[in-house]
C-alpha cells in the first residue's frame, strides 16, 4: 500500500508495533490510517494470523492511497510453549500462558531490527509500540530513533496504573479486597486490591511488569486514545508525575468517516449489518440498551442466563452480543427454549463479533451496558451515550470511576468480585435484578436519566471538536509528525 505524503512530512515514517490482541491492534490501525492521513508514512508491524485478520483494513488502505505498508514478521508460537498459530491473546486458552505470549512477542526484536535495518526510504523516524512491548525500547535504541509507548487506555487508568508500579503498592497486600488509596492521586481514590491493575497475579507476569515499568521510564513520550477536555486534570498529572510528553490524539474511532469503514473495523467475521440497522432503524430514538463485553470477555452460561432475564424484565428493546467460548452450546440452548421466542418483538441477539461503532452511533441506542474497556468507554463517549458499567478485570474497574464519579455519565450495575480470566464462575455476580435496576436507573423517564444524556452529549460535542480541524488532538498528531521529522533531520 503506498501513497504521497505531504512535501513538510516526506520523510516522516513511523512504525507502530500493537500488542496482538483485537482492543489493542484495532485503535493502532486508527493510529495508522489518521498519521497517513496527514502526511506520514506508516510501517505497521503484524504477524500472519492477524493480518488476515486485517484484510478490510489493509483493502480500505490500498483503496484510498494513504502511505501504509503491513508488514509480517514470523511469530514463533511453538517455541515458547503454544499452540502453532496462536498469534493473538484470544487465542490463548489459559491465563498461565500470557507470560509466554509475551516471551514470544519479545522474540520478534531481531526480526523488526533487521527489516528496519534493511534500506528503506524513508528511514524509520519513530516507533510507536504498545507498552507491553518493553523489547521495542533496545530496538529503538539500536536505530537511534525515538520510542513512543502507546497506551491502550485513558489518562485517569494510565496515572493508577503508573503510581501502583511505581510505589510498589500491591506488593505486601495479601488480601484481595483490601482497598488501596492511590496517593498523590489529583482526585481521591480508593480500589480493592482484586481491582488494581495488576491486581490479581498471573504467573510470569511480575517480572514481565518490572521490565514494561523500566521501558517506561526510559521511553521517549507517551501516545493516548483521549483527549485533553476530557480528563485534563488527570493527563496533566500524569505527565508532571513521568516527566513525559504526553501526546493525546484520540478519539481515534472518529477517523472513520463512512458507514462501510465504520462496519469494518475490527471485522472477524461478517454480520448482517443491513439486518441490524434495519431493526434499529424500527426503534424509536434512544430507546434501545446495547450490550457488549468486549473481545476477550467470555461470560459464564449461568451470567448470561441471568443478564438475559434481567434483559427481559426491563420490558425495553435491546441488542445484545453474546460471548461463550466453549460453553456456547449450554447458552445456545437456553436461549432456544423460549427465550429467544419471548423477545423477539424487542430483543436482537447477535453471536459473536458485532460492528459496535456503528450501533452505537444509531440514533435508537439511548444506553450501553459495557465492560469498560477503554476501546468501548470512548466509542460509547463519542457517540454521546451514556453508560451501564459491568467491569470484569485490569484497568476495566479504574475506567469505570472514571465514567460514573468523574464525567457522570454512566451508573454501576453494581459488580463486587473480579471476573478471573480462564476460571468460570459457578454463580452469577450480578443478578437479574442488578440488571433490571442498573437499566432503569439510566434509561428510565426522569430528571436524572435526563441529566446523563446531557453530559454524555456534552463530551461527545468535545470530543468532536478535539478531534477536527485544528481542535487538541488535531493539533497534536500535526506536532506529533512535526516533532519526530525535526528528530529525523537532525539526525539526517
Amino acid at each position: 500500500m503506498s501513497g504521497d505524503g505531504q512535501s513538510g512530512s516526506a520523510r516522516v515514517h513511523f512504525v507502530l508495533v500493537p500488542m496482538m490482541a483485537q482492543g489493542h491492534i484495532i485503535p493502532m490501525t486508527d493510529m495508522a490510517s489518521l498519521l497517513a492521513e496527514h502526511g506520514a508514512q506508516v510501517t505497521f508491524i503484524t504477524t500472519p494470523v492477524n493480518a488476515s485478520r486485517l484484510a478490510s483494513f489493509a483493502a480500505h488502505m490500498e483503496e484510498t492511497g494513504l502511505a501504509v505498508r503491513l508488514v509480517e514478521l514470523h511469530f514463533p508460537a511453538a517455541k515458547f510453549g503454544l499452540p502453532d498459530g496462536c498469534e493473538n491473546i484470544d487465542m490463548i486458552q489459559s491465563k498461565d500462558l500470557l507470560s509466554n505470549f509475551l516471551e514470544a512477542c519479545a522474540a520478534l526484536r531481531e526480526p523488526l531490527k533487521a527489516h528496519l535495518s534493511e534500506q528503506q526510504l524513508p528511514p524509520p523516524s519513530c516507533i510507536i509500540s504498545d507498552t507491553m512491548h518493553w523489547w521495542t525500547g533496545d530496538v529503538a535504541r539500536e536505530l537511534g530513533i525515538p520510542r513512543l509507548t502507546f497506551r491502550g487506555f485513558c489518562g485517569f487508568s494510565s496515572l493508577v496504573s503508573y503510581i501502583i508500579c511505581r510505589d510498589n503498592l500491591l506488593k505486601h497486600v495479601t488480601d484481595e479486597n483490601e482497598l488501596i488509596t492511590i496517593p498523590g492521586f489529583p482526585t481521591p481514590l480508593e480500589l480493592a486490591k482484586a481491582k488494581c491493575p495488576g491486581g490479581i497475579p498471573i504467573p510470569g507476569m511480575e517480572q514481565i511488569r518490572e521490565k514494561i515499568y523500566q521501558e517506561e521510564l526510559r521511553c521517549d513520550g507517551v501516545v493516548l486514545n483521549s483527549f485533553k477536555e476530557l480528563e485534563t486534570l488527570h493527563i496533566e498529572s500524569f505527565e508532571q508525575v513521568t516527566r513525559k510528553k504526553v501526546w493525546t490524539v484520540g478519539p481515534m474511532c472518529l477517523c472513520h468517516q463512512n458507514s462501510s469503514t465504520i462496519a469494518a473495523r475490527g471485522n472477524k467475521a461478517p454480520i448482517d449489518e443491513a439486518e441490524c440497522l434495519q431493526w434499529l432503524d424500527s426503534m424509536k430514538p434512544g430507546s434501545v440498551i446495547f450490550v457488549s463485553f468486549g473481545s476477550l470477555t467470555c461470560t459464564a452460561p449461568q451470567q448470561l442466563i441471568e443478564l438475559g432475564l434481567g434483559l427481559e424484565a426491563t420490558k425495553k428493546p435491546f441488542i445484545w452480543v453474546i460471548k461463550a467460548g466453549d460453553k456456547f452450546p449450554e447458552v445456545e440452548e437456553w436461549l432456544s427454549d423460549g427465550f429467544e421466542e419471548r423477545v423477539k418483538e424487542r430483543g436482537m441477539i447477535i453471536r459473536g463479533w458485532a460492528p459496535q461503532v456503528m450501533i452505537l452511533w444509531h440514533q435508537a441506542i439511548g444506553g450501553f451496558m459495557t465492560h469498560c474497556g477503554w476501546n468501548s468507554t470512548i466509542e460509547s463517549i463519542c457517540a454521546g451515550v451514556p453508560m451501564i458499567t459491568w467491569p470484569h478485570f485490569a484497568e476495566q474497574f479504574s475506567n469505570e470511576k472514571l465514567v460514573v464519579d468523574v464525567l457522570n455519565i454512566g451508573v454501576e450495575v453494581g459488580v463486587e468480585g473480579v471476573t478471573r480470566w480462564g476460571h468460570e464462575h459457578k454463580e452469577a455476580m450480578v443478578t437479574r435484578n442488578d440488571v433490571e435496576r442498573a437499566v432503569y436507573a439510566l434509561m428510565d423517564e426522569g430528571k436524572a436519566q435526563e441529566q446523563f444524556r446531557v453530559r454524555a452529549k456534552d463530551c461527545a460535542i468535545k470530543a468532536r471538536r478535539a478531534f477536527d480541524e485544528e481542535g487538541s488532538s488535531y493539533n497534536n498528531i500535526k506536532l506529533l509528525i512535526q516533532e519526530m521529522g525535526n528528530k529525523t533531520n537532525a539526525c539526517g
